[in-house]
């Protein structure tokens, strides 16, 4: 009389079968978090074709001298407050960004290095664009903020996105850039009146501000701020 093998399961041929199913199973996973980390990384590495940085010219540049674009604006404002009556400050794209290239790059924050930074105006937004260097590695960060005056006359510079490379971290970048602005208030002395401090507090924690501005012995308020293709237009009314 035969006698007959019965398979026991979990051993002999069993066994491997299950073994070569989970191997699969892992490779193909690893494949899968391999191609996962390889487009994050390539979306990170993106330069976006908007971003054409003018440079750094300080050839032309010495020291405590002023832009003259810069000057031009300046007496501008200057002007405008002095008649007493609503005017309008144009700002250019080309002219902000000609400032820029006087100013001294790259620079240093928290570990990172910045360098190559444009300016670009288009309709309802400004738009910061640098390049942020990282242990080596270079990445492309993009800032887009609209300023809005509110109906209580505060001006609200609302970060509408945050993209490194191509992609988007802006509720990540605005929830860390909050707690890094709460931590150097409650560390360094800070003067709460100062313009930058206002524009800070707007841009990184979204708190709104007043914008007067002091010119001599006037005062003058932003009444409305309009963004076209290139050009910035702020409109100015007398304050007391």
């Amino acid at each position: 009389m035969a006698s007959s093998k019965t398979e026991i399961p979990g051993t002999g041929a069993n066994l491997k079968i299950r073994k070569k199913a989970r191997y699969k199973k892992l490779i193909c996973w690893l494949l899968v978090d391999l191609t996962i980390a390889a487009v994050i990384f390539a979306l990170l590495l993106y330069t976006p074709g908007l971003y054409k940085p003018a440079g750094n010219d300080p050839a032309g540049y010495k020291k405590g001298q002023v832009h003259p674009y810069l000057t031009h604006l300046s007496s501008e404002l200057y002007n405008g407050a002095q008649r007493g009556e609503p005017f309008e400050l144009v700002v250019t794209q080309n002219g902000i960004n000609e400032i820029i290239t006087w100013s001294r790059w790259p620079k240093e924050s928290e570990g990172i290095m910045f360098s190559a930074p444009a300016v670009l105006f288009v309709p309802g937004s400004i738009v910061l664009m640098g390049t942020a260097h990282i242990k080596g590695v270079e990445f492309v960060v993009t800032i887009a903020v609209e300023p809005r005056v509110d109906e209580q006359g505060f001006l609200n510079l609302q970060v509408a996105k945050v993209k490194v490379g191509a992609m988007k971290i802006t509720p990540l970048a605005k929830m860390m850039a909050k707690k890094m602005y709460a931590q150097r208030l409650a560390t360094v002395p800070v003067d709460t009146e100062a313009l930058t401090t206002k524009i800070a507090g707007a841009l990184l924690s979204d708190e709104p501000f007043e914008p007067v501005l002091r010119v001599e012995n006037k005062k003058v308020r932003v009444e409305k701020i309009t963004i076209t293709q290139e050009k910035l237009t702020l409109h100015l009314v007398p304050a007391s």
